[in-house]
């Protein structure tokens, strides 16, 4: 493997920070309903108070969300059928691994998957040490933890019914005002994904 994929692959694994073994993409990601009216957000309200007061930012974005599966063809495959582009796939392992992210004797494969804007999702499967389930593999919505990823979408009912076909469950959906057409989908390993349609 070559030295700046390793590391790449290290950082990302625990960290999920952009790093040029992986790629450089473009800022921001598409608007949902869930996170407001955008245009408000442009205002001092919207703006941390080192912004107000003029101090430089050192956070940058939000490069990638980690996903520890079982099944990682599964997984990586319901996202590549979503519509995310597989970036790269490595396996890490040895003690420097494990220091970084608290572990012992780790060794684990992952995938890197991002949406066409760049938003990042990782996905680990950990070979050693085992990986350790808390709870029902269909938790519900309201389960403490992060419970799910959205994604704006066109097209909604075509999404739908080819992620359908290839095993996801509808949760269930709805239409928010007439701005926006929402579903809820579970995938593989319980996995819970939201689409948005923004109408008009």
């Amino acid at each position: 493997m070559r030295w700046d994929l390793l590391v790449g692959a290290i950082l990302l694994f625990a960290a999920g920070v952009a790093v040029g073994a992986f790629t450089q993409r473009g800022a921001g990601a598409p608007a949902t309903p869930i996170a407001g009216n955008r245009e408000a957000a442009q205002d001092d309200r919207g703006k941390s108070a080192s912004q107000q007061k003029g101090k430089k930012v050192t956070l940058k974005r939000m490069d990638n969300v980690l996903i520890v599966v079982n099944d990682l063809e599964a997984v990586k495959t319901f996202f590549i059928e979503l519509g995310l582009k597989l970036e790269g796939e490595s396996t890490v392992e040895g003690p420097e691994v494990g220091k970084l992210i608290g572990l012992k004797d780790v060794r684990a494969t992952l995938a890197m998957l991002r949406t066409p804007d760049g938003q990042g999702i990782e996905l680990d499967k950990f070979h050693t040490p085992n990986a350790i389930r808390y709870g029902p593999v269909d938790a519900p919505v309201n389960t403490l933890g992060i419970r799910r990823i959205m994604f704006a979408v066109e097209n909604i009912d075509a999404v739908l019914s080819r992620m359908r076909g290839c095993g996801a469950e509808l949760i269930g959906e709805m239409q928010y005002e007439d701005k926006y057409r929402l579903a809820y989908l579970r995938g593989p390993e319980g996995i819970i994904v939201a689409l948005a349609e923004q109408l008009g």
